[in-house]
């Protein structure tokens, strides 16, 4: 369906009857796992940090002798390193005129006795679907973001997500090179992240249609002559499966790739909100009145704290056919 630009008329937003659909997904495990649009952390700096990263030298046996520990070894010290992601902006507007919240009882399409518009409150059904398309962007944005640092006031703050995180230099990540997903695979991405350094304290896959379907034929054999496991994170109640490592749920997101899958620790990542003083954060309000129109913005900062990359892992280039 096309949308509306501009003011909200009587005539460009026609009322009917009828209940209210809409093919386009709403849900957002992703960001509800990790705290939703009220849970997570806060920011005064646009820029914050997700993690200090220091690594310890290889382990080996020591070579020193009796003579040799008569004089001590040169200092040796562990550095650290700093990482960030940023907090964008989400800015949404709409504007109706007062005509065309008056007629609420005015229908056009099919029409039977006693029927009356569904949504009965044009600016609350606006509001809420401004809402909901903001979490979808949040949704994809953490998931395919691709990270940019304002350099001045005309450069735009984009936050890091995922994919981005675990296909970089410090990421655990595999490209499939389209070869379809199997077991093999799966068991590679384990093994290479666990010598990676992850912990594995809570692990939950997110996977496309097709590949959410392709796991389940995979692990088939663990739900044979019983139901599958299951477990409930963030309010979604997911299938668990076991893999050598980790126990590790597995979530359907229609927010990821068709040719990839994410793995991860949702313990470590949390959303970041960067609050107005004395608003908050996604919050809406009038903006100058300019003639007879309600014209509201609704306005939120946010970026993701993904902690260091070592944690979580991908595999991506896979087939879809």
């Amino acid at each position: 369906m096309p949308q509306v630009t501009g003011v909200g008329t009587t005539f460009n937003l026609p009322n009917y009857a009828g209940d209210l659909f809409t093919a386009s997904p709403t849900q957002t495990p992703f960001l509800s796992m990790i705290g939703g649009l009220s849970g997570g952390k806060q920011t005064d700096n646009f820029e914050f940090p997700t993690g200090v990263i220091y690594d310890l030298p290889d382990a080996e046996q020591p070579d020193i002798s009796e003579s040799a520990s008569t004089t001590a070894p040169e200092s040796s010290l562990v550095a650290r390193t700093q990482e960030t992601n940023v907090c964008q902006i989400h800015q949404e507007t709409i504007d109706l005129t007062y005509a065309k919240q008056s007629n609420s009882g005015r229908l056009s399409g099919l029409n039977t006795a006693g029927q009356t518009a569904n949504p009965s409150n044009e600016k609350d059904f606006q509001i809420q679907q401004k809402l909901i398309k903001i979490s979808r962007d949040i949704e994809y944005s953490f998931l395919n973001g691709r990270h940019q640092k304002a350099t001045n006031a005309d450069v735009s703050n984009k936050t890091r997500g995922m994919f981005e995180l675990c296909t970089s230099d410090a990421g655990t990540s595999i490209d499939a090179g389209g070869v379809a997903l199997d077991k093999e695979l799966l068991n590679r991405i384990y093994r290479e992240m666990a010598d990676n350094g992850a912990v594995f304290t809570n692990m939950v896959m997110f996977v496309g249609a097709y590949l959410k379907q392709g796991v389940s034929e995979i692990y088939m054999s663990q739900f044979k002559g019983q139901t599958p496991a299951t477990r409930n994170v963030g309010g979604y109640n997911i299938t668990e499966i076991e893999t050598d490592f980790f126990k590790m749920g597995v979530v359907w997101d229609p927010f990821i790739p068709k040719d990839s899958l994410l793995i991860a620790d949702v313990s470590y990542i949390a959303p970041v909100f960067q609050p107005v003083p004395g608003k908050g954060n996604f919050f809406e309000e009038p903006l100058a009145k300019g003639g007879a129109s309600d014209k509201i913005q609704i306005y939120g900062q946010i970026g993701l704290a993904h902690a260091p990359a070592y944690l979580h892992g991908a595999i991506t280039g896979l087939e879809t056919n």
